[in-house]
């Protein structure tokens, strides 16, 4: 992801600003990656550290990075959300 598409994805999440209700901040902090993409990233990573990852490889690879930026951005702005929320208890 390069630093532009990190910054545009912090404006628009936004993830300092407590804004989700304490039951929507719950349900992002619920998203997980599947074991299968797991494995999936810990494979594209093996084959990156060893130089033998193809393009396709690399380009899944970045998505997956990306998704997981957005996905980061998403909890912080749900923890925030818990953490200010009234009816967080």
């Amino acid at each position: 992801m390069s630093e532009t598409e990190a910054a545009i994805l912090s404006r628009l999440v936004d993830p300092e600003t407590p804004s989700f209700s304490a039951e929507v901040a719950r349900s992002i902090l619920d998203i997980k990656f599947s074991q299968e993409d797991v494995d999936r990233m810990h494979e594209l990573l093996d084959k990156a550290n060893d130089g033998t990852i193809t393009a396709a490889e690399q380009d899944e690879s970045n998505s997956y990075e990306r998704i997981g930026h957005l996905l980061g951005l998403l909890q912080s702005k749900a923890r925030i959300s818990l953490k200010d929320s009234p009816s967080a208890a």
